[in-house]
């Protein structure tokens, strides 16, 4: 096994997907998809917690707000220095569950739903870093991310600068989206799943788009 098909494994195992993308099946407009974002005490998926995941639906090319889940987890370990980011303070919200507690919540919530994320990597590691810290398996949702499917919306062209990345800050101003709540995982999640409604809407606009063309990106 060459160095490139071990790198490509590695990500597929991270990320719960499959080779056979043909086996991927149906309607873009009827899938579920649950998208997610988690506020952490850091960066570090070793010793950083999850402070907060908020998730919602996207389905039928809508955003039911009903159909969504903010689960605030108890703070075992507290990091003023990114407190003033995304505002949650140790004792701001009562009544908390465990951080096991708030996974079986969330867990609940995504069932087999394709995940959403805008630089997935970070969140989906620090959802299964918390899993394992709990004895539970990590994620097998396939997943996307925004900030490689927007990329894919741009022209190629000599006269286009492309960035190897893109911010969500970047991707809310490109679709003018409301930064209102920014910095909050209901907020973010909610301005992620708007920007992937509209990168949709353009990849929609090339031959061949479907479902399992997503994961060929």
């Amino acid at each position: 096994m060459n160095l490139i098909t071990k790198i490509k494994n590695l990500i597929n195992n991270l990320f719960g997907i499959s080779d056979k993308i043909d086996e991927i099946q149906g309607d873009i407009n009827s899938t579920r998809f649950v998208v997610l974002d988690t506020e952490a005490t850091g960066f570090d998926y070793e010793n950083d917690r999850i402070l907060c995941i908020g998730a919602i639906v996207l389905q039928n090319n809508s955003i039911p707000i009903q159909e969504s889940i903010e689960v605030f987890i108890q703070q075992e370990h507290y990091n003023k220095a990114t407190a003033h980011i995304h505002g949650i303070l140790r004792e701001s919200i009562l009544n908390r569950p465990n951080e096991l507690e708030g996974l079986q919540q969330f867990l609940d919530f995504l069932g087999d739903s394709i995940i959403v994320a805008h630089h997935s990597f970070f969140d989906i590691s620090m959802i299964n870093k918390a899993l394992e810290r709990n004895g539970l398996p990590k994620l097998k949702n396939k997943t996307l991310d925004t900030a490689l499917l927007y990329k894919k919306t741009l022209l190629y062209s000599p006269l286009l600068i492309r960035k190897e990345s893109y911010s969500l800050d970047e991707l809310a101003d490109k679709f003018d989206i409301s930064k209102k709540d920014r910095h909050t995982a209901m907020g973010d999640a909610y301005i992620t799943a708007i920007a992937f409604l509209k990168i949709l809407n353009k990849l929609k606009e090339k031959k061949g788009f479907s479902l399992q063309q997503l994961f060929r990106y």
